[in-house]
């Protein structure tokens, strides 16, 4: 599989890599229903074996258990085909699964031991902060990863869902190596700042929910969407709720179409899509079953067209 250069990091990494929030299982408030665990481990130890050489996840994933999982499947993989693992910190949740938004230092620290802990190793190689909350804490938290980097708990230390400001506030203290904000055909939010920025900065960036959480990947219908588990969030994000599942659906018949042509899925579409804008080093993909993994494989090396661009641009540009 393709791999490219993570910035500054020094890594390569594939243009795909295996993401493990869906995986963490119910009871939280971020759950996506139900998880058989057998599947999740399969599902990683099938994306390894097709080639993804990362792995995303973090500890309020499951409560922990995501980790957890990460480590159980990478157990007995031959360390030269080990896939790097990537966490992140600043949610921690209390006795009641109540989770919070915590950068305090000692916080940290704490976290990164636990993560360390539940990953069965002695090193993470990238550890990122979550969320920027609170944002006056994050100076705070941003000086507890570069000390986790110097202590070598952690080899890399890079954000999530940051905005320009926050990573020039931060990037006083420490050049951040990378970024995790959301994109997709339906979430482009960042297109006007915060990818050209990073790509000024050198900022590596590896997106996450490129297929909108499943929206995108063609196995998404209106009966399904109803049928989702009473915990799965996606039942109460307005993507997957009239007017815009509607409209969302009819992008997937044009993802299809543009798909079939080239024996891909929408779903492969819809990441090619992602990684087609210069500034995206790779995407993280999720997957819940091994053969979820292949139906989204084939996107480290598909590449969209310029018509096929200007197809799916002209259909978001006329469906706002």
């Amino acid at each position: 599989m393709e791999k490219v250069e993570f910035g500054k990091t020094g890594l390569e990494i594939t243009t795909i890599g295996f993401g493990s929030w869906a995986i963490g299982g119910s009871g939280w408030r971020a759950a996506w229903g139900p998880q058989d665990d057998d599947e999740a481990v399969g599902a990683i130890r099938r994306a390894v074996e097709l080639g993804m050489n990362w792995v995303d996840t973090a500890a309020v994933y499951g409560l922990g258990h995501s980790e957890e999982l990460v480590a159980q499947a990478l157990k007995g993989i031959p360390q030269s085909d080990r896939p790097y693992v990537f966490t992140k910190c600043s949610l921690v949740w209390d006795e009641e699964g109540e989770v919070h938004n915590v950068l305090e230092k000692d916080s940290v620290k704490r976290e990164c031991e636990e993560s360390l802990r539940r990953l069965q190793t002695d090193v993470i190689d990238l550890y990122q902060i979550h969320w920027p909350n609170p944002d006056e804490d994050i100076e705070e938290g941003w000086s507890a990863l570069v000390e986790l980097k110097e202590e070598g708990k952690v080899r890399h230390v890079g954000v999530s869902n940051f905005d320009v400001g926050q990573m020039e506030r931060i990037g006083e203290i420490a050049p951040v190596e990378t970024l995790q904000p959301p994109y997709s055909m339906l979430n482009r939010g960042v297109e006007e700042e915060i990818l050209p920025y990073c790509a000024e900065h050198d900022i590596a960036i590896i997106v996450y929910s490129p297929m909108r959480s499943g929206l995108l990947t063609g196995k998404m219908t209106p009966g399904r969407v109803a049928n989702l588990p009473s915990d799965d969030w996606r039942r109460n994000a307005a993507d997957f709720q009239e007017p815009r599942l509607s409209r969302n659906l009819k992008l997937v018949e044009l993802l299809e179409e543009i798909g079939a042509e080239h024996g891909r899925s929408p779903g492969e579409v819809a990441i090619a899509w992602t990684l087609g804008h210069p500034a995206v080093t790779a995407a993280i993909v999720g997957g819940r079953r091994p053969d979820q993994v292949d139906g989204i494989i084939g996107a480290a090396e598909f590449r969209l067209s310029e018509d096929e661009l200007g197809r799916i641009g002209t259909f978001l540009t006329e469906n706002p």
